[in-house]
């Protein structure tokens, strides 16, 4: 679910947060692809069994980017492969840790970030539909889910309000009428989305790296989860970060068996990353900071 920023810890100051994202970035295995999509499903791939961690976005008193690479929810798990490949896009062939981490923080301040600006706690985009409407707005990305056979819908939109215990930063009144205001919003915006039952036939209309955004069945929650479409065997999977697996996995059925299973879903919308292609000698260059 979309309620939570990356965690690193209380960071001491901004210049040991630099230092700890610079090392942590040290580590990753960022492996560029034909797109921005291909370099976000593959570099992924290369955290799979990571652990999933609930509300980790909660921790801090005032809002500020916090970067973990080490430990994910869903969506975070979403935002930091995106940001990486963003990041590897605009960067020269090759490239230090040092120049990756600035543009790399600066790319996930953007996508989590209504119109890329921290501005309090109702400035993150804690809802998956404000996400997605945000983030097509600056460009990033394109709802295809009309064009591709999805159906019209429209659901009132109330859960963060309804659950101010899980959300701390809710107590303040101030804070409670901006969320309250942001459901409104989300809530008269109509959206199409795919059935459940519908998804089978749906399903080649897809593309590797599509992020899959899981509709919720209970009323007051827009979505539930998300992940990428990654193909395996002519069929769709889902790479996520998986709540019931406590950790980073690729689903072993097909995400259209995946939504048949599952009672708590109704259906999917479905992003494409709009970013054209890297840079073709990325793709084949040794620009992959590799893990140790």
């Amino acid at each position: 679910m979309k309620f939570g920023l990356l965690w690193l810890g209380l960071l001491a100051s901004p210049l040991l947060a630099t230092a700890q994202n610079a090392d942590e970035l040290h580590q990753i295995s960022l492996v560029p692809g034909r797109s921005v999509a291909e370099t976000a499903v593959q570099t992924a791939i290369t955290l799979l069994g990571k652990p999933y961690v609930y509300h980790t976005l909660e921790g801090n008193q005032s809002e500020q980017l916090v970067v973990n690479l080490s430990e994910f929810d869903c969506t975070t798990f979403i935002e930091t492969t995106l940001a990486l490949a963003l990041a590897q896009q605009e960067l020269p062939p090759r490239y230090s840790p040092a120049q990756l981490e600035p543009t790399f923080r600066r790319h996930l301040t953007r996508l989590r970030y209504r119109n890329g600006q921290i501005d309090g706690y109702a400035s993150r985009l804690h809802y998956l539909s404000d996400w997605l409407r945000d983030n097509e707005r600056k460009g990033i990305l394109q709802d295809i889910t009309r064009e591709i056979g999805g159906v019209q819908v429209q659901k009132a939109v109330n859960y963060m309000t309804t659950a101010v215990h899980k959300y701390p930063h809710m107590a303040d009144p101030v804070v409670y009428k901006q969320m309250a205001q942001v459901q409104t919003d989300i809530s008269q915006q109509p959206f199409y989305f795919i059935p459940t039952k519908q998804f089978r036939v749906l399903e080649s209309k897809l593309r590797e790296g599509d992020i899959v955004m899981l509709t919720a069945a209970r009323p007051g929650l827009d979505m539930r989860h998300v992940g990428y479409a990654t193909w395996r065997n002519g069929r769709v999977h889902l790479l996520h970060a998986s709540s019931d697996h406590k950790k980073v996995v690729l689903t072993a059925q097909p995400l259209a068996n995946y939504l048949l299973a599952n009672k708590r879903l109704s259906g999917v919308r479905v992003a494409r990353i709009k970013t054209g292609s890297l840079r073709v000698a990325d793709a084949h260059s040794a620009a992959i900071i590799q893990a140790h």
